[in-house]
């Protein structure tokens, strides 16, 4: 931030230059529209009307208290004009990846699990959650180079894991040294951290795999199978997609077909009017029976498993992974949203849509085009050659001349 001048108003300060910002209200800046009453540290002006103080007014204030801003052709520290810069001050050499701390300084490319950012005016690195690894030799070259599921670099680098206690995903990027209270540690297993209380490919430890028909027999009950329970193997339970919704297992087995709309996925679940039972898929989880779906919302299929549907609802009106209709997508980088059904071009913060084509995009860049600075049609002082940052017009103190009177 930039100190208040108190005695000299033309002192050296950021290059010579005191460089604030305002709004331009109608067209050009006029000096006296951006007369405005200093404070203890000065950022961008905000916009609003000119100040205007009656000497004769019992609240009145000293004279050195207010300040006039005339147009300025300088650009704000931090901010400059690069070759390739389409206006002028449109480089902001703090943040701008392709210019980040001088012009033509361009942060690598994301790549290896990492990701790159400008970040005051300096080449910043960070590894994505995703990517399950971090850097841990500090070298930029070779991005996140080391795994976070290891017993030596547990989540974070140098994190040891003790005694039998590994380091494992426990779901959901959830990963530290040992498994949840009550799961046991099967390396061999696609979900390391197992209950084996009750599975049947590790009852009561891991690779313990239960015998569904027990050496030729199975159960005499229909739709059952021998299973693991309290951590041992041979305990009747119900197949796939049946239950024993009458508590007696022994009369008739696991008679109840649990997908259906009065049974979905378990007894007595009762699906709502309008809604069918159905695999329901959710990013990052195993598809599970639900009634789908609530009113306003359509079931889009993306598949099967045994033979019923798997799939998600959208609501079609708004949603921008099913605008209209099943799997239309608007956009992947959020550059069209759904209204209504219908995909409609969406400007992100900075940019605007002026000429009213959708076939360009936002094709103006609001926060650095003196045409449009700040929203559509709202122009800086040309013939001053006056800056667009951040979307405001860029202003300086006026010069005093003896006479009093402000010039440039």
């Amino acid at each position: 931030m930039i100190k208040r001048l108190r005695d000299d108003r033309r002192a050296p300060i950021s290059g010579g230059r005191v460089v604030f910002f305002c709004l331009a209200l109608g067209g050009a800046i006029a000096p006296s529209a951006c007369t405005v009453r200093t404070e203890e540290s000065l950022g961008f002006q905000a916009p609003g009307p000119s100040t205007f103080v009656d000497p004769e007014a019992s609240t009145a204030v000293p004279e050195a208290s207010l300040r006039e801003y005339c147009p300025s052709d300088q650009c704000p520290s931090g901010y400059t004009t690069c070759p390739l810069s389409n206006f002028r001050c449109d480089v902001n050499l703090l943040t701008d990846r392709k210019n980040c701390g001088a012009c033509g300084v361009v942060c690598p490319s994301d790549s290896k699990g990492a990701t790159f950012e400008c970040v005051d005016g300096a080449c910043a690195m960070t590894c994505r959650p995703d990517a399950l690894a971090a850097d841990c030799d500090g070298i930029v070259d070779n991005g996140c180079e080391t795994p976070i599921i290891d017993d030596d670099n547990c989540k974070t680098c140098g994190n040891k894991c003790s005694g039998d206690k590994h380091c494992v995903d426990r779901g959901l990027y959830d990963i530290g040294c040992g498994c949840k209270a009550g799961d046991t540690y099967c390396p061999d297993n696609y979900t390391v951290c197992i209950d084996t209380t009750f599975d049947d490919q590790n009852c009561g430890g891991c690779g313990n795999v239960c015998d569904p028909g027990e050496g030729g027999s199975p159960p005499p009950y229909p739709n059952t199978y021998y299973g693991c329970a309290e951590n041992h193997c041979g305990a009747v339970k119900c197949l796939p997609y049946h239950g024993d919704c009458d508590a007696n297992v022994v009369k008739n087995g696991c008679e109840t077909d649990v997908v259906t709309n009065d049974n979905c996925g378990g007894c007595g679940i009762k699906c709502q009017a309008g809604e069918e039972c159905r695999y329901l898929f959710l990013l990052g989880a195993p598809p599970r029976l639900a009634c789908m779906c609530p009113p306003g919302q359509t079931f889009c299929p993306i598949g099967e498993l045994d033979g019923i549907e798997v799939g998600t609802c959208y609501d079609l009106k708004s949603d921008n992974k099913s605008c209209g209709a099943c799997g239309n997508i608007c956009s992947w980088d959020g550059s069209r949203k759904c209204v209504y059904g219908v995909c409609r071009l969406s400007c992100f913060e900075g940019t605007a849509d002026c000429n009213g084509s959708e076939g360009d995009g936002c094709e103006v860049n609001t926060n650095s085009d003196p045409r449009n600075c700040g929203s559509c049609g709202n122009t800086c002082d040309a013939v001053a050659g006056q800056a667009c940052v951040g979307g405001r017009c860029v202003v300086e103190p006026c010069d005093e001349v003896d006479a009093g009177g402000p010039t440039r």
